[in-house]
Order: C-alpha cells, then sequence, then structure tokens
C-alpha cells in the first residue's frame, strides 16, 4: 500500500500556517505529512524558495506532493522551490495547488488520509469553496484557476461506460448503519468495487458503495433521492440489485422505535443510596434466575490510552493489526453465533454492522497506509477510525450521528487487543467477579459477558422480553431490571447483592442481609443440583398434573443440547435458520435432511416444526417484498408464506416426509384469521398428497398464538388444530403496544401484565380438554410465570435447552389447584407489580 500524499502549506505567516495545520489535523488526525514553510528567517512576514524546496522533500514519501499556497507572491515562490529540485522526478510528483489556504487544506488533509492520489487531492481542495458559494448563493461564481489536474468527472451514461440511476429512501431514518450494511454487503458480494453513491438531494460527493462509512456519510434521509452508478459488463444487474434492496427497505429488521426520553435527573455520586428507585411501584424486575452478590461496576469502559511511541517495522506493525482484527471479527461472530442460538439468525443480523465495519475498505485501507508510512499499528487504527466516527458526528441528523458509537465501540475493541489492555470485566483482578450496571445493555455487550467473570447484572431500564434479557437467560448470568436511574450513581465498589429469579435488589446490604443472600444461594445451588439429577424425569405437579416441558432450538445442534438436557420434546424449530444468509431457498431435499438431524437429535420424541416465520422485521434478500412503514404490522409469518406457496408447499412436503418417520406437529405462525389456518391446512393436504403416502401417523397441527385477535376468538381455531402455542413475546408487544426492542417503552412490554394474562386465560379456557395449550415464549423461563401459567391451564412449556431442568423443578414444586387461585387473583390485578406481589 502507498504512503498518503503529503501537504506543503506556503505562507507569508508562521502562525497563520500554524494555525491552519491544526486546524486540518483536527479535521483528518494521524501521521500524515504536513510540512510548513512559512515567514522569513528574522521571524517576519514573507516567503522563501529554499525553505519551500526544503518542505517538499521532507513531504514526498514516494506518493507526491501538493503545495497549497497563500498570496500571489507564495505563488512565485514555490514555483522557484520547484526549480531548485535537484531529481527531476521529485518535480514531477508535485502539484501546485491554488485553493484558498485555510479550507484548501482541510480538505486536502481529509482526502489525503482517505488514500486519494495527488490529483485527487488537489482538485478537492480546489473545489473547497464550493460549499461556500452555495451557501453565499453567489450569482456567478469565478472559475477557480488552478495549476493542478481537476478530477475526472464520473463519465456520462450517454458514453455507455457507466449507468446511473436512482432511488427515494424510504427507512425512517434514512440510510443509517443498518440499511447501509445491508447496501453494502450487498455490494460487496457482487463485487461491485467501482459502484459509488450520491445523495442527489443535497449533491454530495460521490461515496464508494463498499464502505460502510463513506456510504453513511452522504446523510440520505428518508424521502431523499441517492443515485447510483456502475460501470462494467454486470453494471446493469449491480444497479437493478441495489434498487430492489432499497425498495425492501434495505431489509431492515424493525423501524427504529420512538426518540429515548430525556433521562431522568441522577442523584449526586456522593449520596447513599439505601433503596433503590424504580421506574415500577413494584421495584427491580426479575431478568435472568440467580442469586449475585459483588462490588458495583458501571459498564462506562475507559478509553484504551494508545502509546506515544514510533512504529516498528512496518511488516510486523502489518501483522499486528491484522491479527487484533481477526480476533476482534472472531468475538463478534461468537456473540452472532449465541444470538442465532437464543434469538433466530434474523436477529443475529444486528452484529453484522460492527463486522462491516472491521472489514470497511476507507478504514482499514487507512490505517494500512498509515503503518506503511511508519506509525503504530494503535496509533494508524486509532487515527482511521477516529476520522470515521468524526464524519458520523457531523451529520445533521441525530440517528445517523449517533452511529459514531459502533464505530467507536468496535475501535475500542480493536485497541484493547492491540495494547493488551482487557475489558475490566475480563480481568476483574483479584477480587470477587462484579455486578455489572449499566442504563441498559446492547444485544453484543451481553452476549459477550462471561459468567465466570460477571456475578450478575444491574439494568436501570430494560425489558424482560428485550434481546439483551433473553440473551442473559442464555448466558446464565443473574440479572435484574427496570432499577431505576438512582442506581447509576452508586458509587462502584458498593456491594450489591440481588435475586434475578425474585427481582430484589440490595445496595450495600448488612451483614446479615448478605448471609440471608449466601444461604438462599447455597439452597438454589443445591435445588438446580437436584434439577440437573432429574431432568429426564416427567414433570408432574404436587397434586399429579402432568406438564410437558420442552426445548426451544434453531439448529440440529440446539437440538442435541436439547436432548442433553431432559426436554420432553422440542417444542420449537425455529426454520428460520436455513432459509437466511443465503442467496435462494433450500429446496425440499435440504429441508428434509435439516428437520430429520433434529429429529435423530431428540431419539424419537415429537419436534414442533414452525413453518417459516420471516418477512416485515425478518425479511429474506431473495423474496421481492416491499417496504413497510411497520413491519411488525405487515406481510409476516403465514401472511408471507401464502402469499409465495411454491415457499410454503417445499416446506410443507419437507415436514410430511419427516413425519413419516417421526412425531411432528406443524405449527402456523402470525394466525389472526381461521381463514388464515384454513388455507395453510389446504397446502398441508397437498403436500400430504403430493407425497402420496397418506397421512402421517401422529401428525398434529397447530397455531401460534401471537395476535390478541386470535386469543380472544380462540374457540374458533379449536375444531382445526392440536394444540396452541403461546408466544408471549409477540403477544405482549401487541397487547401492550409496546415494541420490546424499543427502549423507550421498554418497562411497559411486560408478560405478566392482567392483560397479556387474561388472553392466556382466554386462549385455555376456548382450549378446554381437547386442545393442548403450549407456551413457546420467553415468559416460560420465568418461574413466577411458569407457576401462573400452569394454574391458568397451559400444559407444555417450551424454553431454551439450560433452563429445562429448572422449569421442571418449578413445576414438581407447583399444587395445581393452589396455582390456579394465585392465577385467578392475578387476572383482577391493575397491574404486573401486584401480580408478582
Amino acid at each position: 500500500m502507498t504512503a498518503p500524499v503529503g501537504l506543503v502549506v506556503v505562507s507569508h505567516s508562521a502562525a497563520l500556517a500554524a494555525a491552519a495545520v491544526e486546524l486540518a489535523r483536527e479535521m483528518a488526525p494521524g501521521d500524515l505529512p504536513i510540512e510548513v514553510a512559512a515567514g522569513v528567517a528574522d521571524g517576519g512576514l514573507g516567503t522563501d524558495a529554499v525553505a519551500i524546496a526544503g518542505a517538499i522533500g521532507a513531504a514526498d514519501t514516494g506518493s507526491g506532493v501538493v503545495v497549497l499556497m497563500d498570496l500571489g507572491s507564495a505563488v512565485l515562490s514555490a514555483e522557484l522551490a520547484l526549480e531548485l529540485l535537484d531529481d527531476p522526478d521529485a518535480r514531477d510528483r508535485v502539484l501546485l495547488c491554488p485553493a484558498p489556504l485555510v479550507e484548501g487544506l482541510v480538505v486536502a488533509a481529509v482526502a489525503a488520509s482517505g488514500g486519494a492520489d495527488r490529483a485527487e487531492v488537489a482538485a478537492e481542495a480546489a473545489g473547497a469553496l464550493d460549499g461556500k458559494l452555495a451557501q453565499l448563493a453567489a450569482d456567478e461564481p469565478a472559475a477557480p484557476v488552478t495549476t493542478a489536474p481537476e478530477a475526472e468527472a464520473p463519465p456520462a451514461p450517454a458514453e455507455q461506460s457507466e449507468i446511473v440511476e436512482s432511488f427515494e429512501v424510504a427507512n425512517p431514518h434514512g440510510l443509517h448503519a443498518r440499511p447501509a450494511a445491508r447496501l453494502v454487503a450487498l455490494v460487496r458480494e457482487l463485487d461491485g468495487s467501482g459502484v459509488r453513491l450520491r445523495n442527489a438531494t443535497t449533491g454530495s460527493p460521490w461515496a464508494p458503495a463498499t464502505s460502510l462509512a463513506r456510504v453513511t456519510t452522504i446523510g440520505a434521509l428518508r424521502g431523499h433521492r441517492v443515485e447510483v452508478a456502475a460501470s462494467g459488463e454486470r453494471a446493469q444487474d449491480i444497479v437493478d440489485a441495489v434498487l430492489e434492496l432499497a425498495a425492501r427497505g434495505f431489509d431492515e429488521i424493525a423501524a427504529p422505535g420512538t426518540a429515548t426520553p430525556e433521562p431522568a435527573p441522577r442523584l449526586p455520586a456522593s449520596r447513599p443510596v439505601p433503596a433503590v428507585e424504580s421506574p415500577r411501584p413494584g421495584g427491580p424486575l426479575p431478568a435472568s434466575p440467580g442469586i449475585a452478590i459483588g462490588p458495583k461496576h458501571a459498564d462506562v469502559p475507559a478509553p484504551v490510552v494508545v502509546p506515544d511511541e514510533p512504529g516498528g517495522d512496518p511488516a510486523t506493525e502489518q501483522g499486528r493489526l491484522e491479527a487484533a482484527i481477526a480476533t476482534v471479527a472472531g468475538e463478534i461472530r461468537d456473540g452472532r453465533d449465541t444470538a442465532a442460538r437464543e434469538l433466530g439468525a434474523a436477529e443475529a443480523a444486528i452484529f453484522d454492522a460492527h463486522l462491516l465495519l472491521l472489514d470497511d475498505p476507507d478504514v482499514v485501507e487507512e490505517a494500512r497506509a498509515a503503518v506503511a508510512a511508519g506509525a503504530s499499528a494503535p496509533q494508524a487504527w486509532s487515527d482511521a477510525t477516529a476520522r470515521a466516527a468524526a464524519e458520523f458526528d457531523a451529520l445533521p441528523d441525530p440517528y445517523l450521528a449517533a452511529r459514531a458509537a459502533d464505530v467507536r465501540a468496535v475501535a475500542q475493541q480493536v485497541l484493547r487487543t492491540l495494547v493488551g489492555v482487557p475489558d475490566a470485566l475480563d480481568d476483574p483482578g483479584d477480587g470477587p467477579p462484579p455486578v455489572l450496571v449499566a442504563a441498559d445493555l446492547t444485544p453484543a455487550r451481553a452476549a459477550a459477558l462471561d459468567p465466570a467473570r460477571v456475578a450478575g447484572v444491574v439494568l436501570a431500564g430494560g425489558s424482560p422480553t428485550a434481546h439483551s434479557a433473553i440473551l442473559l437467560r442464555a448466558r446464565g448470568v443473574p440479572a435484574v431490571l427496570g432499577a431505576g436511574p438512582a442506581i447509576l450513581d452508586v458509587r462502584d465498589g458498593t456491594l450489591l447483592a440481588l435475586d434475578g429469579a425474585a427481582g430484589e435488589l440490595l445496595v450495600d446490604p448488612g451483614p446479615d442481609a448478605v448471609a440471608a443472600f449466601r444461604d438462599r444461594a447455597a439452597a438454589q445451588a443445591e435445588r438446580e443440583l437436584e434439577a440437573r439429577e432429574r431432568s429426564s424425569a416427567p414433570a408432574v405437579t404436587r397434586d399429579g398434573v402432568g406438564v410437558l416441558v420442552g426445548a426451544n432450538v434453531g439448529s440440529p445442534a440446539d437440538a442435541t443440547a436439547a436432548a442433553a438436557a431432559g426436554a420432553d420434546l422440542v417444542g420449537l424449530v425455529r426454520t428460520e435458520f436455513l432459509f437466511l444468509d443465503r442467496a435462494a431457498a433450500p429446496d425440499v431435499e435440504e429441508q428434509e435432511a435439516a428437520y430429520r438431524a433434529v429429529a435423530t437429535a431428540l431419539g424419537g420424541k415429537r419436534i414442533t416444526l414452525r413453518t417459516l416465520d420471516v418477512g416485515g422485521d425478518k425479511p429474506l434478500p431473495y423474496l421481492p417484498l416491499p417496504a413497510e412503514a411497520n413491519p411488525f404490522l405487515g406481510l409476516r409469518g403465514i401472511r408471507l408464506a401464502t402469499s409465495f406457496p411454491e415457499l410454503l408447499a417445499d416446506q410443507l412436503l419437507a415436514m410430511v416426509r419427516v413425519a413419516h418417520d417421526t412425531p411432528v406437529s406443524v405449527m402456523f405462525p402470525m394466525v389472526a384469521t381461521v381463514e388464515e389456518l384454513l388455507a395453510a391446512r389446504r397446502s398441508l393436504d397437498e403436500a400430504v398428497a403430493r407425497e402420496g403416502r397418506g397421512t402421517p401417523p401422529g401428525l398434529e397441527v397447530g397455531i401460534m398464538v401471537e395476535v390478541p385477535a386470535a386469543a380472544l376468538k380462540a374457540a374458533a381455531f379449536v375444531p382445526h388444530v392440536d394444540f396452541f402455542s403461546i408466544g408471549t413475546n409477540d403477544l405482549t408487544q401487541y397487547t401492550l403496544a409496546a415494541e420490546r426492542g424499543n427502549p423507550a417503552v421498554a418497562t411497559v412490554a411486560d408478560p405478566l401484565d392482567p392483560g397479556v394474562l387474561r388472553l392466556v386465560d382466554a386462549v385455555c379456557r376456548a382450549a378446554g380438554e381437547q386442545v393442548l395449550v403450549a407456551v413457546c415464549g420467553e415468559a416460560a423461563t420465568d418461574p413466577l410465570a411458569a407457576q401462573l401459567l400452569v394454574g391458568l391451564g397451559v400444559r407444555e412449556l417450551s424454553v431454551a435447552a439450560p433452563a429445562v431442568a429448572g422449569v421442571k423443578q418449578v413445576v414438581r414444586e407447583v399444587e395445581s389447584a393452589r396455582a390456579a387461585e394465585r392465577a385467578a387473583a392475578a387476572l383482577t390485578a391493575s397491574g404486573p407489580s401486584e401480580v408478582r406481589h
């Protein structure tokens, strides 16, 4: 990789030159070669050709030099300096640019830092006044006269060398990190190295479509028109693919929620907090079971200090940089895999933007160029990512500007690896593992937490059904949430004790309270050991009511873990794992093989195969779907499947084939009307006829109850189903109009709200003794919720594999008659806190 273009500042005033260089380095930090030839030897105003020649030689690292000058006589001195250079090749590498000194230097520095050649740097600098001229609406600005060659303009479509088309951005927050990541991934996949974008509405410069940072910085907001240009043999195909992606809203997983409200005033750090304030009357909420006792640790990692030292051998520094990037990429992929297992492959895509930043050509190549020029690997990476984050910061849209935090998070992760400074949670020292305290956790952070190094987690906000809470449960990290803003101001090191199953939190507890929590933890450990020893035994209540405890899985490997955990069945197979992250849908044979692998892992136990649950918030790149203003209320689940009958037909055929050899339950998601169910059943009948072996023995049919309307009219579905499976995550967010991924309303989305419980009760009453009622949402994992669900009449609970043994033990401790009385009382409670009480 060649070194960056060098810059020389020629000014009559040494003070002016120094200030201009300081400003330029602020905009383009790093080791960019910028030399100054300003003033004369006695400190007065003037220019010196000999000094300019020396500055040119110092700035030239082989890629050439661009010289910027302030006044007319400075141009004469610069021209004379060229004559003083002994090497003709060196003279050929120098461009004298008449750009305005301050504006031109800033633009030139940014362009040179980005790897532009000297012609591009000079052309960018020469046009530095364009924005100011447009802002002041100059009538007829004079055309600049430059000795630098002009940058070549994009070829016109008429020349048959480039295709230029456009699309309108429909995403609520514009082309921010997630849709931009999808666009960049698509262009890279199509090998579109020359594809460029520009914001035609604002007249932004062209940006390479292979760079996540540059794509986002064109500042494309909702309603803006963006032009896409491509050349070469596949230009039309690439442009068409980009336009199709734009028409789908860039496959954005979910429309971003409303703006987060202003945080409540915090208590002074010095003020003791005897009790934790909570946004809920009943105090903190249970999020992940377990007892945790440890010192408070605020999840605000200190920035890594880059060592002030010169770079070593460039090849060695390059190896350090590549190794660190690879290490962090592996860590992010591990988090994505954890999320895929617990949330499904679609939700795991939230990690892809961070992976793309690690592979962003603008950022990575800039860092490599700096290393080649002599910078250390940490300094090169720090400067390159700081520049990218600054570009995000400068955007006028707050949502887009906030993406700078993603860049800085990834940058710090790589720097920690480079410098050898571990996260405080990775190296807690000699003391006990801390209790992590934060306003909220990103799914990436939750997926990366190590239960051996973190005693527990306390969140000021959050929701029990949020992705971060699900991942904490999957990782086995005890947690409570909704603790209120005062917990953030508790001094680091203050002892915290929490019970993640009961939702209890004590700040600075006394010796007696700590002893009581330790006794509770010992009893819980003994109970967990007993649960594991009896994990394969049936779950039967004290008064003889049997409850099946199954596992939710998203791959054959998950099914193996479910069998080892003692699951009675697989209560939910998320078949989306076969359909995502690929260019075309799997055929019947591939699906059949995958479903058989799940069945084999369970050794003949029943498996519940949910038909494809994508669309809206979980799009597929190979299905032509329109962009939707509210994807959660759009074309998803069974609605999408019946819109693509061949896709559904192939999936049902694969399921029928497997059902001839193992007990299979086919489950249709997102059903809201009886007509939808009947249409789906007709498709299943057609698959049975297509296979030609009759109806498989033991084949059962059911629906997921996620829509309140389906719960309220469950009796109408009873004649057509063998079971109901209640998805409490979606049912909660639809009932309470609170998206679980939106932190602004996270405290509302509580599955123990009496309104949600009443819908569960309505389903159980309609089902009676004819139809089994299952719950496959996260509420089944909560010990208190599990007791209430059994009391309401639920007879199957399906949870993540690690929770199977514990849920079975909860059922064994329940007396169903007593649970029914408590459940009846919960239905008339005023809110979830009263239900818990």
